[in-house]
């Protein structure tokens, strides 16, 4: 089926996995899979932006791999303040905006700060949103909505009959975006990892037993095209 000729999902998401075992099945140590994965990175916003994806939400670190050995963690902020120094330029080009779907409190100055100049250099892009999930939990952004309304609520803001789904979604690190419509995740894992729980309502699901480092353009067609011959009711009929 030619992706062009039917209607394109308009936020979807990615759970990048598999970069670990990538490198294991090749006798290699597990940053040689983070390094492999990033490429994919850019492979992946590259592709969508072709295929005029206006969302794209990259799952690239939980609020729960901070458990994993610091001298791994010290290798995956090198290769995202490398990402950022090498790329940022490109997205500014080409109308892709940055959005970072996380507390960025727990980062070093040196990560932060290039965080930060790249949101700004990358503020007025109009072609795409890429969301970062960076120190992400969907958990905690839903209890960290619910905590910015009930402050609001306590200082007289916001009434409560006024809280509905319209409002608490201004409250997401996602406020103005649609809803995800697809939401893949490679490496043969099937479950969603508390990645946007909120935004996933009504997703459709795609999973891939490839590895995130071989997670081609082609790959990434494959998932487009079976969403796109899906009818999607939304609980109607």
């Amino acid at each position: 089926m030619d992706s062009d000729k039917k209607e394109m999902p308009k936020h979807v998401g990615i759970i990048m996995d598999g970069n670990g075992r990538w490198a294991k099945k090749r006798n290699l140590p597990r940053t040689y899979g983070h390094k492999e994965g990033v490429k994919r990175v850019l492979d992946i916003v590259r592709a969508g932006y072709k295929m005029g994806i206006p969302y794209l939400s990259l799952f690239a670190f939980s609020t729960e791999n901070w458990k994993r050995p610091q001298k791994e963690i010290d290798n995956l902020m090198f290769l995202l303040r490398t990402f950022l120094v090498e790329h940022v330029g490109e997205l500014e080009e080409n109308g892709v905006r940055l959005n970072v779907m996380g507390d960025l409190s727990a980062l070093n100055e040196k990560t932060s700060r290039l965080v930060y100049e790249a949101l700004n250099r990358t503020s007025k892009g109009d072609k795409m949103i890429l969301n970062i999930g960076l120190n992400y939990g969907g958990q905690d952004e839903i209890v960290l909505a619910a905590k910015k309304i009930a402050e609001a609520v306590k200082e007289g803001s916001v009434g409560v009959e006024e809280i509905d789904s319209s409002l608490f979604e201004s409250y997401l690190y996602t406020k103005g975006q649609p809803p995800l419509d697809l939401l893949i995740r490679p490496s043969g894992e099937l479950r969603v990892s508390n990645f946007m729980l909120y935004q996933m309502a009504y997703s459709e699901f795609w999973f891939s037993n490839v590895l995130w480092p071989d997670f081609t353009e082609s790959e990434f067609k494959k998932a487009i095209d079976d969403y796109q011959r899906r009818d999607r009711r939304f609980g109607g009929l």
